[in-house]
């Protein structure tokens, strides 16, 4: 087996951001929407208890680094091993969570902070567009420059990213190429991330030998869950495309069936349309006869005996 270990991974990711103050404001820095005089210079790790719960099977494929800044603005550091459109409303809700959890009783509440959510997908959830960043907050619907500070949510999709030469943003294209590149099958690391001391300081982290066999274990028990959890959402995903396949060509032979009741129900119209028709030349023609009979002076019974009228309809005429 190779040399470094997956930083993906749950273990491994903490031990990066989660144990090396400085690396997690490299890469927050790095991959967050700030502006220039918005950078990050220190930061405090949240206590065990405010960091948000897990399910049994969430704690396998997302990892939590939770900290905040000397300016109060708190950060969420996720990494998702696949995608469920749950994921997203969970963000959501634990940034939300996060920002209310500032407000106190008689509090101004010009001194609530941001909270930003930074979430790396390893997987594509959004399949029609090309971009691999993705920055939700709150705009105005016409005027976009109108903002409304709170929630920042950044989402990630690593498998999408292509190394290219950012030089504005040199430190995401490098973190993003440590976070993508580096895993077990790595035998040779590229020179760009060995030349930056803060990449190559998280590759030292994440060398095999720096692993005692219990953390080995945790290791690889992580990825057996994030394959078993793949294996059922694939087998999820086939079922469902079974079941809607087969509503697909229920719906279809309803629609069929759909189709021959109204073309029955049109013919149905259009033969009752030619009987009133004919009935309706069939009664003139009688009635044609009747004038004809009555101009002879033949009596009304008689002529209704001849051509099927009544009495009452000869009379009329």
């Amino acid at each position: 087996m190779g040399k470094y270990l997956d930083p993906k991974a749950d273990l491994t990711f903490k031990k990066i951001f989660g144990e090396h103050k400085h690396l997690v404001i490299s890469l927050l820095n790095a991959m967050l929407p700030l502006k220039d005089d918005e950078h990050i210079e220190s930061i405090e790790y949240w206590p065990a208890e405010k960091i948000p719960d897990r399910t049994e099977v969430e704690k396998y494929s997302i990892v939590d680094v939770c900290c905040k800044d000397n300016k109060k603005r708190e950060f969420i550091v996720e990494m998702q091993m696949s995608w469920t459109e749950s994921f997203k409303k969970r963000v959501l809700l634990n940034a939300s969570k996060a920002y209310v959890a500032q407000t106190n009783k008689g509090m101004f509440y010009g001194n609530l902070q941001p909270v930003y959510a930074l979430n790396f997908v390893n997987d594509i959830f959004m399949g029609d567009v090309d971009d691999y960043y993705h920055y939700y907050h709150l705009v105005h619907d016409k005027y976009t420059d109108k903002v409304i500070e709170g929630l920042h949510l950044i989402f990630v999709e690593l498998p999408k990213f292509k190394p290219q030469s950012f030089t504005e943003r040199k430190m995401q294209v490098l973190w993003l190429r440590f976070l993508t590149e580096i895993d077990e099958n790595t035998r040779e690391v590229p020179t760009e991330l060995l030349e930056n001391a803060e990449v190559k300081e998280a590759l030292e982290i994440v060398e095999r030998a720096a692993f005692t066999d219990d953390e080995m274990f945790f290791y690889d028990k992580f990825w057996d869950r994030v394959s078993t959890q793949r294996t059922w959402e694939y087998d999820w995903k086939i079922k469902m495309e079974a079941v809607e396949a087969k509503a697909e060509e229920a719906e279809a032979k309803t629609k069929e069936a759909e189709a021959k009741t109204k073309e029955a129900e049109a013919k149905t119209k259009e033969a009752e349309a030619k009987t009133k028709e004919a009935e309706a030349k069939l009664k003139q023609k009688d009635i044609d006869v009747a004038r004809k009979l009555k101009a002879m002076n033949l009596t009304s019974e008689q002529i209704a005996e001849a051509t099927g009228l009544t009495v009452e309809q000869i009379e009329a005429i």
